[in-house]
């Protein structure tokens, strides 16, 4: 088997984790992992890790991403999203294509958004959907995401479907509510489509029963996967030194805190860190020396 990420195309009602046992058992291999968590409710990319690439998730994590979202404007659910339970409703009257753009131009570039309540993030130990479900009172900071761009795709009389490239932590069901709100009005996702991680598309995507007949041909390399980092040639004599953790002096003046896609002689070495003018790993690919 080879090691390597899938661009799995998730279908509606299943957890990212029902994927990665469903991959497990194709595969034939317990070190399977995913890439950014998608909600039951949503569908489309979802990367999968296999083999020695599990150690690199939390990196392609990391990428910018893409969704497609239809907002349903007139009713609020508890989860922000219309699997839950509608907790209020409003009248509505879709506004002109021009204001609705106005409106939208106002979340584009850097602002601060409050996750939705029923979401994985951690409140002193336990998951804030956990919480939720028991009615425990309890208060999610906002957090600074970026949305880079929005752009219409279609508006019924009382639906939005939007495309929106943002940052890795941005949560749609909190835009779509945030974006609500400047029309005065309510809403929840109807449907949502992630379509985009980094470099996997959906147009691209295997789906699961595609999976089970293609297998390794889905595999797409570790390092073709991380292009979002940039790339550090390391000598080849260095190469032993980096894998067993030892730094190496660079010759340019690179920031601290960067992570690179560390090479030699062409083949991928690893992740690696620059402080102080030195190289050191952060992950190895590479097989122990």
């Amino acid at each position: 088997m080879r090691d390597g990420f899938i661009n799995i195309n998730k279908a509606k009602d299943m957890t990212s984790h029902d994927v990665v046992n469903i991959v497990r058992k194709i595969m034939q291999t317990k070190k399977v992992g995913h890439a950014g968590t998608l909600d039951p409710f949503a569908t489309g990319v979802l990367p999968v890790a296999v083999g020695r690439a599990t150690k690199f998730v939390d990196y392609l994590a990391d990428c910018d991403k893409s969704y497609r979202a239809e907002i349903l404007f007139g009713i609020e659910t508890d989860t922000g999203d219309i699997t839950g339970k509608i907790i209020n409703r409003a009248d509505f009257t879709m506004p002109l294509t021009k204001t609705i753009e106005t409106n939208l131009n106002l979340f584009i570039g850097t602002i601060e958004q409050v996750p939705p309540k029923y979401s994985a993030i951690k409140i002193n130990g336990r998951k804030a959907y956990e919480l939720a479900r028991k009615n425990i009172e309890f208060t999610l900071p906002s957090r600074s995401v970026t949305i880079n761009n929005i752009s219409i795709v279609n508006v019924t009389d009382n639906t939005l479907t939007i495309d929106v490239d943002c940052s890795k932590g941005t949560y749609i069901r909190s835009l779509a509510v945030d974006i609500a709100a400047k029309m005065n009005t309510s809403a929840t996702l109807n449907n949502l489509q992630r379509s985009r991680v980094g470099d996997f598309f959906v147009s691209e995507a295997v789906t699961l029963n595609k999976l089970q007949e293609v297998g390794d041909n889905s595999i797409v390399e570790v390092d073709a996967c991380l292009k979002h980092l940039p790339k550090f040639n390391l000598p080849a004599h260095r190469v032993r030194a980096f894998c067993n953790g030892l730094s190496t002096r660079v010759n340019k003046n690179l920031a601290d805190e960067l992570i690179f896609r560390v090479y030699a002689d062409d083949e991928f070495v690893g992740l690696g860190k620059v402080i102080d003018g030195e190289i050191k790993s952060v992950k190895l690919y590479k097989k122990e020396m």
